[in-house]
């Protein structure tokens, strides 16, 4: 340790900058029987900060279903792991980048990719595909352009750059998100079951080896700040936005992939939040063992950095390795050829203590179990949030025109074409993308052979901030829906939880109950967690975002000839809607045109419903029995067919509605468990009666045809030219400034 006279004195204003509170600097000294240094005060903030420790959500975490028959990896390590047959897995995570992206939202974002991405193929995955979740203030909000035009740039360069396809995802824009936008990034890569790599350095004497970039002084306490609500000095964190750079990161893919060929590796790790910090700590926990650094050997971008700056820096492009003894110029080598920084900066110990040495002097010396798991569990106050009530069809006004109401919906920010954000991403790099963004799920080709990989994410956070259990349970199943929509089975879920500060009770409230919702649905549907991220704290000068349970979900399409889509192509065709419709307009987003806002109960999901028209969906479309398919999500079953008309080009002629509800309930609703199917006239009494067998509601809505969306006795046809340009028009004139 350092000499007392050279030593710091630890302030409470030192502790509180660390992000530690009173109570918890004490445990720290209980733990340590002393004083800390400056540097490990700083390892332990890091540690125990919300985002690496997960202290206020780690209780109800663990009750969430997490295996199952093809899951080969769970939680606990840096990705989840699916079994895809034949040999084949899917490994695949998504985490937020929210305050970093609100800060310097191209940065921000772009290391968001960076960094999933690293996520992904320290596991021996290579990553085949990106997706992403963003929500995004109010368009009005003189600061949502700029962060919406950053944030898709940042996303942009970094997949497109390292030749990684961006497949799907979702854009919200919300008033909730005005000062805190979320940025969830997804990554899916494939791998050999028997080629798998995990993080445990097992073995005393053995070589930890640094690779990738050289260490900055940029992303310090990027942790700490993720962990952090902000408020008007937000900006000033800017120095702890870490740097992204994507051609270090495909040499960093090619170079790991390259070696994890070999037989060296013994465990890896990437350098994530809180940099050599929590990957030192965590290989050596897992393993069991104690670890000695020397800073002196670890490859710095910057002249006098410390060593409090190189343990906490967060540095992009980087990856921590244990290989076996003597095989270092071998490995060596291969990063050489590839242009990147190699050093072995340590060995690995029986003393199970982590001793960090820096010109000569012990700047921290823990005990390696105490630092990864000695951080607080919080059981915090909760209360259980009280679901409203739900509103009845007939108390939301109908409008003076159906198409007229549509195309209101089809022209909003909440509906209108994303096109404008994935045409700035490389979908079909590789050449394996068998299903590009706007559907259901996007679809990589597991190279070489027939079978595909779906994935999609989902939630919809007006539904969670009214009820948050139903809400979740419903953002599952729309992910679900949307893998048997394409014909996949669907496997296994992450998820990216985003919520405000744990600390108020009715905030802890919405995470249980989301929590419940996830995993209740997650049972039913066989549809385990593998994977995902906490985010708190996300709120500024005291006003959290809505609560926004991201759920990103992965399938296995078992034959990608026979894959599905959204739109519309076999002129005749019947449509025909299965499920239970109710009408129901409660936080839907046709209340909010008609009336303004959005109240009431969110809409019900029935589980065991979900599972019946599922499997007869994904049956369906093995069969070739479909041409098109699609569920019916935000806007209802009218919106769903417009966006089937638009995908294929060609028009619908639709029946006028016959049944027991308000007309505009029944072509709005938002009711679960729906999905719009194309079907030939010779086929579709098979169809219905199929699901009446299974006691799905089934009926025939319309015809497929001409060029335009006819609602018989409504208004006249409606040009499907006409509507796609006030589809596609919303988002480019916005983001021009118009």
């Amino acid at each position: 340790m350092q000499d007392a006279a050279e030593k710091p004195a630890i302030t409470p204003e030192t502790v509180a900058e660390h992000g530690l509170k009173p109570d918890e600097y004490q445990r720290l000294l209980k733990i340590l029987g002393r004083e800390p240094s400056l540097t490990e005060l700083g390892i332990f903030s890091v540690m125990w900060s919300e985002h690496c420790s997960y202290k206020s959500s780690r209780v109800w975490l663990k009750t969430l279903p997490t295996s199952g028959p093809k899951v080969i990896q769970g939680p606990g390590e840096n990705a989840g792991v699916v079994d895809l047959g034949d040999g084949d897995c899917a490994v695949f995570k998504m985490e937020s980048h929210n305050h970093p992206s609100y800060i310097e939202p191209f940065q921000g974002a772009a290391t968001g990719v960076g960094g999933i991405m690293r996520d992904v193929f320290t596991m021996g995955a290579r990553p085949v595909a990106n997706l992403n979740a963003l929500r995004f203030g109010a368009p009005e909000h003189p600061k949502t352009r700029h962060l919406v035009d950053g944030v898709v740039a940042g996303i942009a360069h970094y997949g497109n750059c390292t030749g990684v396809p961006t497949i799907g995802g979702e854009t919200n824009f919300d008033a909730g998100y005005n000062n805190n936008i979320l940025v969830n990034a997804m990554c899916v890569g494939l791998a050999k079951s028997d080629k798998i790599f995990y993080s445990a350095a097992k073995g005393v004497g053995l070589p930890v080896v640094y690779v990738g970039s050289k260490t900055g002084r940029d992303g310090i306490h990027g942790a700490t700040m993720a962990s952090a609500e902000f408020d008007d000095k937000s900006d000033e964190k800017r120095p702890t936005v870490q740097v992204g750079d994507p051609f270090t990161e495909k040499l960093l893919i090619e170079a790991c992939l390259e070696l994890m060929a070999t037989d060296m590796i013994i465990a890896i790790q990437d350098m994530g939040a809180a940099g050599l910090t929590s990957s030192t700590s965590e290989m050596a926990d897992k393993g069991g063992v104690g670890i000695d650094l020397v800073l002196d050997h670890v490859p710095q971008r910057e002249p006098g950095m410390t060593a409090y700056e190189m343990m906490l820096s967060e540095s992009q492009e980087r990856m921590l390795m244990i290989l076996k003894p003597g095989r270092e110029p071998d490995a060596e080598k291969i990063f050489t050829k590839w242009g990147l920084d190699f050093a072995v900066i340590g060995t690995t110990t029986d003393t199970g203590r982590m001793i960090v040495t820096h010109k000569g002097k012990v700047e921290a010396d823990l005990p390696v179990p105490v630092l990864a798991n000695s951080a607080p569990m919080y059981e915090r106050p909760w209360f259980y949030p009280v679901p409203p009530a739900p509103v009845l069809p007939e108390w939301v006004p109908p409008p003076e025109s159906l198409t007229k109401a549509l195309t209101t919906l089809m022209a909003s920010p909440a509906l209108c074409s994303r096109r404008w954000i994935y045409q700035q991403y490389d979908h079909m790099v590789m050449g394996d993308t068998v299903g590009r963004p706007g559907g259901d799920a996007g679809v990589v080709r597991v190279h070489g052979t027939q079978k595909g990989i779906a994935a999609t994410c989902d939630v919809t956070p007006r539904y969670v901030a009214a009820d948050p259990e139903m809400g979740t349970k419903q953002a599952v199943v729309e992910t679900w829906r949307n893998l048997c929509a394409v014909g996949a089975d669907p496997i296994a879920i992450t998820d990216n939880m985003n919520f405000a500060n744990p600390e108020r009770p009715e905030i802890m409230g919405q995470f249980v109950a989301s929590v419940k919702g996830m995993g209740e649905a997650c049972r039913v549907l066989d549809y385990p967690v593998v994977s995902g991220n906490v985010s708190l704290y996300n709120e500024t000068n005291g006003i959290g975002i809505p609560p926004t349970p991201a759920i990103g979900g992965v399938g296995l399409v078992p034959d990608v000839s026979k894959l599905a889509d959204i739109a519309l192509k076999r002129d005749g065709d019947l449509l025909i809607v299965i499920g239970l419709e109710r009408g129901w307009l409660g936080q839907s987003l046709y209340q909010h045109m008609a009336a303004g806002k959005f109240e009431g109960a969110p809409p019900p999901v029935d589980l065991a419903d979900e599972l019946k028209a599922g499997r007869l969906v994904r049956a369906l479309i093995r069969e070739g029995n479909v041409s098109a398919v699609h569920d019916c999500a935000d806007g209802g079953l009218l919106v769903a067919i417009a966006e089937m008309a638009l995908a294929g080009n060609m028009g619908a002629d639709l029946y006028p509605y016959e049944g027991s509800l308000p007309a505009h309930a029944a072509w709005f609703g938002e009711d679960q468990g729906r999905y719009v199917l194309s079907v030939s006239p010779a086929k579709a009494e098979e169809v219905l009666e199929r699901a009446r067998l299974l006691a799905l509601p089934a009926r025939v809505v319309g015809k497929v045809g001409g060029d335009t969306l006819t609602l018989r006795g409504d208004e006249d046809p409606y040009p499907l030219d006409k509507l796609r340009a006030l589809n596609e028009h919303w988002l480019p004139d916005y983001m021009s400034g118009h």
